[in-house]
């Protein structure tokens, strides 16, 4: 008999050797599928420190939590991440901090998936296909935006000064985004090398 149970899978699951590979192969280059966070979309006027950190006010910035980040999405919207809590479990614990204010809080954990891209040349990658200044002094750690990266919508945060990224993006363009990042790395491996 089959076995009726649901086990999740990554929706890079099947791109992650690739990315390994071109890690391996390209010079100052990392592409890395990330594990899943939990993520809530968090709503609530005026900001509230809910998690033991503020709310960043700044247009287009993170900031790091014990676990996890709150990046900026707009006005009265954040996106929340947890590497140590499940969506449901963070819902709940923001959606009581931020009720009470007329706030709302939506796990949104299936909305997004990771890929980190960092090395000397992350930069250069990214900016093939990324119409933003991602020089450090205009996007510096702390930095996020949503933007297009090879005609994909993502959300783009920086982790370090010009050599460290992630890059959230729909499942459903995962692979496709994972594929133009290959294609894009091979211009910092050495000639003969295959992902």
């Amino acid at each position: 008999m089959a076995d009726p149970r649901l086990y999740p899978t990554h929706p890079l699951q099947q791109w992650i050797p690739s990315l390994a590979a071109a890690s391996r192969n390209a010079t100052g280059l990392n592409l890395e599928a990330e594990p899943p966070v939990a993520a809530v979309d968090l709503r609530v006027t005026p900001p509230a420190d809910v998690l033991g950190t503020p709310l960043p006010t700044e247009a287009n910035t993170w900031v790091r939590t014990a676990d996890g980040q709150i990046v900026w999405l707009g006005p009265d919207e954040w996106l929340v991440t947890s590497t140590a809590a499940q969506g449901h479990e963070l819902e709940a614990r923001l959606g009581a901090a931020v009720r009470p204010r007329g706030g709302a809080a939506t796990d949104v954990s299936a909305q997004r998936t990771g890929i980190r891209v960092s090395g000397r040349h992350a930069r250069d990658v990214l900016a093939t296909g990324c119409s933003l200044d991602l020089h450090p002094l205009a996007f510096p750690a702390g930095s996020a935006a949503q933007t297009t990266l090879g005609q994909a919508p993502v959300l783009l945060l920086a982790l370090g000064a010009g050599e460290d990224f992630r890059v959230f993006v729909r499942p459903s363009f995962a692979g496709y985004l994972a594929d133009w990042l290959l294609d894009a790395a091979l211009e910092f491996q050495p000639a003969g090398a295959t992902s």
